[in-house]
């Protein structure tokens, strides 16, 4: 039997179709490995969003490569984003690699392995049942990723997620729902988190308006799984309804991933986005004012091309004013292929680098006070495993996303498994992360 190492590179998205190949092929009779000093095939699947990520992939594929070289590998495959960028650069610069696989040649990733004389696979990025097969599931804990779309209709400037992944395509409620269940009827899965490039777009393409809040009553009926969270949910399509939804549940969890990428109405407009300063305060007031415990994370893109001081200065007053419980912050990377790439003004690595560190250092603190504010408070939290040095068992609150945020410390006089949900207070923080103690 071959052994196939598969490599997942990239965002959680990316793991998904990672966990469905390898699947697929472990119901081929393949045998999976970490090892790849003990595999026969490497199937590396790369992200190529923005020019660290592809850096990365090729890295990865290169020191591959050298096991192919030296004939540990019979057979070397790259897959996804990467491919879609750059499929005819790596064939020719990187012979070792046997077969190049777009997004859209995962669904016969197991003929791909055992018989194709095709050096590349590539179609045209319109299928969503992939997704829908069974999945692998790379850890060991009662949490997981759902992927309710692929692609996307948005046009920021800087982003080439459209171009590699194509037009925005929803999967049914009913294919979702299904997973679901399955997940945590058979994988004792407690937490599902929705995933798409936009989750609040989700079913505009097939159900004619946006339907994130209808998907989410159907989840909730789901009987043994107990959180649901959203990423990625974008400011212009959080809906009245939406908000209820997540105000009214018990599963669906009070936080929210809205990515804003800037404040300054001029540099939002340069970067293809819909929002405005004034639209994300009202947002976040409003968000707040219905849902007063809500922890709301976002990202933001600093060094964008003509970015002024004034305009940085006002994203630091954002950043001040709104007080977000999680960010994370990215230096504008220019990506062949995407309008951005063309503007003038292109800010210096350096300026990119301060402002950056800046922008960071603003977020720590707050992240610091809301720290101390949450010590002494009581939170269900998940566990998901033991600490490194065995002291403690790991977990999560609502307020921390899995694999994204940091965890929580937790200590139990009573033995605890992965998967478990227990009341635990907080009682101290150590750097970015929290202890807590479960309640007896």
């Amino acid at each position: 039997m071959k052994k196939i190492l598969i490599n997942s590179l990239g965002c959680p998205k990316n793991l998904v179709d990672s966990e469905i190949m390898a699947k697929s092929l472990k119901d081929k009779g393949f045998v999976l490995t970490d090892n790849i000093e003990d595999a026969n095939i490497a199937i590396i699947n790369t992200c190529s969003f923005i020019q660290p990520a592809v850096e990365e992939a090729i890295s990865v594929i290169l020191e591959a490569a050298e096991y192919k070289k030296r004939g540990i590998l019979e057979k070397l495959i790259v897959t996804g984003c990467l491919v879609e960028r750059y499929k005819e650069e790596i064939i020719t610069s990187i012979p070792e690699v046997d077969v190049c696989v777009g997004i859209d040649g995962y669904k016969d990733i197991a003929s791909v392995v055992n018989n194709t004389d095709e050096v590349l696979i590539c179609g045209n990025k319109t299928d969503v049942t992939f997704m829908n097969k069974e999945r692998m599931l790379s850890e060991n804990t009662a949490s997981t990723y759902v992927k309710i779309a692929e692609g996307c209709d948005n046009r920021c400037t800087y982003c080439t997620i459209p171009s590699i992944r194509g037009r925005y395509r929803s999967r049914s409620i009913e294919d979702i729902y299904a997973e679901a269940e399955k997940l945590c009827s058979l994988h004792g899965i407690k937490e599902i988190t929705l995933v798409a490039q936009d989750t609040t777009a989700y079913g505009t393409d097939i159900y004619g308006k946006p339907s994130l809040d209808l998907l989410l009553k159907k989840l909730e009926t789901v009987k043994s799984l107990q959180w649901i969270r959203l990423l990625y949910c974008y400011p212009e399509l959080i809906t009245d309804d939406l908000i209820n939804s997540v105000k009214n549940s018990k599963k669906i969890l009070h936080y929210l991933d809205i990515p804003l990428q800037h404040s300054s109405d001029r540099i939002l407009k340069l970067m293809g986005r819909k929002g405005t300063c004034a639209m994300y305060t009202e947002l976040i007031d409003k968000l707040r004012f219905h849902i007063p415990d809500i922890v709301l994370r976002t990202t933001f893109i600093v060094g964008f091309p003509q970015e002024t001081e004034e305009d940085f200065e006002n994203l630091c007053e954002f950043i001040k004013a709104s007080r977000f419980d999680r960010a994370g912050f990215f230096e504008y990377c220019r990506e062949e292929g995407t309008p951005a790439y063309r503007l003038k003004g292109q800010i210096p690595k350096k300026v990119k680098i301060q402002r950056r560190k800046q922008a960071e250092q603003i977020q720590q603190d707050i992240l610091i006070s809301k720290n101390d504010e949450r010590i002494g408070k009581t939170y269900s939290i998940i566990i998901q495993g033991i600490s490194d040095d065995g002291l403690f068992y790991v977990g999560r609150s609502y307020a921390e996303a899995y694999e994204i945020d940091p965890v929580i410390y937790v200590a139990a006089k009573e033995e605890l498994t992965v998967g478990d949900i227990t009341d635990a207070v907080i009682v101290a923080k150590h750097e970015d992360s929290l202890i807590a103690e479960v309640v007896q």
